[in-house]
């Protein structure tokens, strides 16, 4: 939802651009111990390790989702939704006649927090919940709340008071840094729906944000529509390796993993051909943005959009992409080289590079030389052990520890989903995360977490403390085996703690602010910094054990995991960066100059080293534009944040408790509650230049 009170819940992850090299290797693992027994984990590790056994709630009171009373049975929602509307209306009142001051933020955020309270929890358990009865409850609830949004978002008398506050330096200069920056972020949000336009250009703002959202749900469908083409298009050879339905063959895919090369050309040309409906709605989302970001004073959506964040203007955007792609192309060219002659070698006949071709190259090549079966390196990575690993390295780095909690009758919405409390040594229990890990029949496939009660400061002193779900799919216990991760699970594993540590250890004074609720560029430091403790031997070696066996993981087999993810870094980040400055360019100066595809085109031709493809449109594929519209570059920048601080904070030590401390003081404790860019500079001392950045990304190539 849009607006100033908008509930915020989800980090969506953007994409991952490999892992990175193995850091710190010179480490040597512990000797070998007795075999391990059921009985000798960890209650932690029992916890996730085995069977869960599902409980008779006959005699049990429900206590309601999340422990909230109404959430017994679906109609709850509805009584959820009425304390809400009693709430928010009383709230409004109270700040519109609230003295000028501090207190007009506190009641900003108790408006926020209530509504974000309910809509955040809603929303999750629209996506979650197997019973489709509170599916739909939920889901009805978040389509309420965003209407009550909407009114407040135009109620001229919050505004008002809102305005009066920031245009009063005596009440400004009385408040803390946090106070300060809180208010701005409010009227930021107020000013983008058009409040304090006149009322005709007010009425432009509104249909122009109706527009956007209805553009890009229209958009995102379209993305996921498969390309149906008459099966006469196609040589009888290859018209049957794609789904046939009477005369048309659809494509659903581009095929990247198929072994032939004619299938994935095939695949790449018929489902990335252009559609001029999806193109035509492409460019009215994209006009409707940079109408709406002029309208309320910004030269472009970009512009818009990167206030706030650590990056900070689309100028500086580009210029770090430029020169990280720049810095790349002489690497990604001697990749592609090399995919050339594996592609001469087994296709003879054909021994160009096309774009259809690096996926498969790249896994095929990786494959040959050093014959790594994911399948080798499960056994050491049972869900518990890593669990356990995850609990030592918290435990070291930040004093915490993860304390598995019984859950109540109708607090959950699986009998698969564990409940763990986050334990300070001294501060107590921060705050609980649910960790809904489990496959089970309907659950989305995508990873992410959700915010559903957010940190802050209560009247009375006391703190609110956040409430999570990380939401993850991973093949259940059996009586006889635990969960097995892949390596590439294991890592996004502790790529989604990172999220939730954010949470979990911000202590910030208002919800609005709190922990993952902060600029994109910045949200994904925490969780890109975690797939360096992955990649660690240090770390893994504390917990990385065949669950049959008890054996430590081979530093050997961990090496050789960690040199085939350097290989095809380069190439692979050359693409993201090509996607990024698509998404500025589509973003910057309107109107655009040519087409999207021209203009994705000639963006290929001069970013990537594999040239574009006519008559395909890649962009028009390209989901990431709807719910990161200038924001695509986030990931990149984050990552080359977060091997800085890697290599100057914790590749010594991966323990370091001083330097976990001083992580959480300097960055985690302020959510979005500082200025992202100070916080780094804080945390690493010194201000960090675009060269700095991109040399960052170079050196965690390798040779």
């Amino acid at each position: 939802m849009r607006g100033v009170f908008k509930p915020c819940s989800r980090v969506v992850q953007l994409w991952r651009v490999g892992t990175e090299a193995p850091h710190g290797l010179c480490a040597v693992g512990r000797g070998a111990l007795s075999v391990r027994k059921v009985a000798t984990w960890s209650p932690l590790g029992t916890a996730f390790n085995t069977k869960t056994a599902k409980k008779l709630n006959l005699f049990r009171e429900n206590v309601g989702l999340f422990e909230v009373p109404e959430l017994t049975s679906p109609s709850g929602f509805q009584r959820a939704e009425a304390h809400v509307e009693q709430e928010a209306a009383e709230l409004v009142q109270a700040t519109i006649n609230a003295p000028t001051g501090i207190q007009v933020v506190q009641l900003f955020d108790k408006l926020s927090d209530t509504l974000c309270r309910v809509a955040d929890l809603a929303d999750c358990i629209r996506v979650v919940h197997p019973n489709t009865k509170f599916a739909q409850a939920a889901q009805q609830t978040c389509f309420h709340i965003g209407a009550l949004v909407e009114q407040l978002n135009t109620n001229v008398g919050l505004y008002d008071a809102l305005k009066r506050l920031l245009d009063d330096k005596a009440a400004l200069a009385s408040m803390d840094e946090e106070s300060r920056r809180v208010a701005e972020l409010f009227m930021f949000d107020f000013e983008i729906s058009g409040i304090h336009l006149p009322d005709r250009q007010r009425e432009m703002a509104v249909q122009l944000n109706q527009d956007i959202l209805t553009l890009g749900s229209e958009f995102s469908n379209g993305v996921h529509t498969p390309n149906a083409v008459p099966k006469s298009v196609l040589p009888d050879h290859l018209k049957y390796c794609f789904t046939v339905d009477g005369d048309k063959v659809i494509v659903q895919n581009m095929h990247s993993d198929s072994g032939s090369d004619a299938i994935r050309e095939a695949a790449y040309k018929l489902y990335l051909h252009p559609n001029p409906q999806q193109e035509r709605v492409l460019e009215a989302l994209l006009t409707s943005r940079n109408k709406l970001a002029q309208l309320v004073g910004y030269p472009t959506f970009a512009h818009r959009t990167l206030k706030g964040t650590m990056a900070r203007d689309p100028e500086t955007v580009m210029s770090f992409l430029q020169s990280t792609g720049e810095g790349l192309i002489g690497r990604t060219m001697a990749e592609f080289s090399l995919m050339r002659e594996y592609k001469a070698k087994h296709s003879p006949s054909s021994p160009n590079l096309y774009p259809w071709d690096p996926p498969y190259y790249s896994a095929f090549i990786k494959a040959d030389r050093f014959k790594i079966d994911p399948t080798e390196y499960a056994p050491y990575f049972s869900l518990g052990a890593c669990m356990e690993g995850l609990n030592h390295l918290f435990g070291q780095l930040y004093r915490i520890s993860l304390q598995p909690q019984e859950t109540h009758n109708g607090e959950v919405w699986d009998s698969g989903v564990k409940k763990l409390a986050v334990v300070h040594e001294t501060e107590g229990t921060l705050g609980y995360i649910y960790c809904d890990f489990f496959q089970r029949a309907g659950k989305p496939h995508h990873d992410c977490h959700f915010t559903i009660r957010g940190g802050r400061q209560l009247d009375s002193g006391e703190y609110q403390v956040p409430v999570v779900v990380l939401m993850l799919h991973y093949a259940p216990p059996t009586m006889t085996k635990p969960t097995l991760l892949t390596p590439g699970m294991m890592e996004n594993l502790f790529h989604e703690m990172g999220h939730a540590m954010h949470s979990m250890l911000a202590r910030t004074r208002y919800q609005h602010v709190t922990g993952t609720r902060c600029s994109t560029d910045f949200a994904e430091v925490p969780s890109v910094l975690m797939e360096y403790f992955a990649s660690d031997y240090r770390v893994l070696s504390q917990f990385a054990r065949h669950y049959q066996t008890d054996e430590t993981l081979p530093e050997d087999m961990l090496r050789k995991l960690c040199e085939s993810k350097k290989l095809f870094q380069a190439s692979e980040l050359q693409q993201q960066v090509l996607y990024a400055i698509v998404d500025q360019v589509y973003h910057g100066e309107h109107p655009l100059r040519k087409t999207t595809t021209d203009i994705f085109a000639e963006l290929q031709n001069k970013y990537y080293g594999l040239p574009h493809v006519p008559g395909t449109a890649w962009q028009l594929r390209f989901n990431h534009l709807v719910g990161y519209g200038a924001k695509y570059y986030s990931y990149i920048m984050s990552k080359a944040v977060a091997s800085r601080l890697w290599h100057q904070c914790f590749k010594d030590d991966p323990f370091s408790g001083t330097m976990g401390e001083r992580y959480r003081r300097e960055m985690l404790a302020h959510g979005g509650g500082k200025d992202p860019k100070l916080m780094v500079e804080s945390m690493l001392q010194k201000q960090l230049s675009i060269e700095d950045l991109v040399q960052s990304l170079l050196d965690d190539l390798g040779e």
